[in-house]
């Protein structure tokens, strides 16, 4: 029996994100399942974003142009809203795949048809001193594992691939400018089976311009979203001291940086 080919929509939002796109581009032209459509949601960029991706063949992608510039996680929920897909996926303009990366996920959703959301291990690509190195050395959990991601979170949105009719129903928090991965996931996993494959399907681009310079914005989100819960997450008896630990160390971290450059005078 010929096994499924379903269209997998790829999310891919961009603010004036062309330092890496093609590169982006280029792993996802490459990929050996061939059935996806890209949905570019353009937030309102001045670089040479759409010249660049006229270079690709128009009929795998739709473009779409915000004339107001959103928050990251309301442009990923408008951008989703577009798709056409049965599978959504997300692929950041300094993020790429592995070549197998689609016909992987997709075998595993005909294999195992109980499972709507499915994410993966993955390597980091350090863009600045061409570094390339594989993010967990663990074994990844699957299933109900709500419990697991509290403790830790393991889920990458580059590494994901849902079913639309999941993410339709449970959208991002759009007040949220980096943690709205995590949030999502989360509250996904405390209703859904989550599966994993072990092996890395992507790579993840750190540079200067990305979550470095927002640390602190992450550890105010993070924070917060642990006091709105966590009473909540106390009494469904989850472990909370490993993401407290986490906020304290993040803290300190953070606290060391800005005394150090305070004394360099940056």
């Amino acid at each position: 029996m010929k096994k499924r080919s379903p269209l997998v929509s790829v999310i891919m939002n961009s603010h004036n994100g062309e330092k890496f796109l093609r590169e982006s581009l280029n792993s996802l032209f490459q990929q050996s399942y061939n059935n996806w459509e890209l949905v570019f949601f353009d937030n309102k960029s001045s670089d040479n974003s759409l010249k660049i991706l006229k270079n690709y063949d128009k009929k795998k992608i739709r473009y779409f142009y915000s004339k107001k510039k959103l928050k990251l996680y309301d442009a990923r929920n408008q951008a989703i809203k577009k798709a056409k897909g049965k599978f959504i996926t997300f692929l950041d303009t300094d993020d790429s795949w592995s070549k197998k990366k689609l016909e992987i996920q997709i075998n595993f959703f005909n294999n195992n048809p109980r499972y709507d959301i499915l994410y993966s291990n993955y390597f980091i690509k350090d863009l600045n001193k061409n570094l390339t190195y594989k993010k967990h050395s663990k074994t990844l959990p699957s299933g109900r594992i709500s419990q697991l991601i509290i403790k830790e979170y393991v889920i990458a949105i580059l590494t994901v691939m849902i079913n639309k009719r999941i993410i339709i129903r449970n959208k991002f928090n759009k007040d949220y400018e980096i943690i709205g991965d995590f949030d999502l996931f989360f509250r996904l996993s405390q209703k859904f089976k989550i599966g994993c494959i072990q092996k890395p399907l992507a790579y993840y681009g750190i540079h200067d311009d990305n979550f470095s310079k927002k640390k602190g914005i992450y550890i105010k989100e993070l924070s917060s979203w642990l006091n709105k819960n966590q009473k909540k997450l106390k009494n469904q008896n989850y472990n909370l001291s490993q993401i407290n630990f986490l906020i304290l160390k993040l803290k300190v971290k953070n606290l060391v940086k800005r005394l150090f450059n305070l004394n360099l005078g940056v």
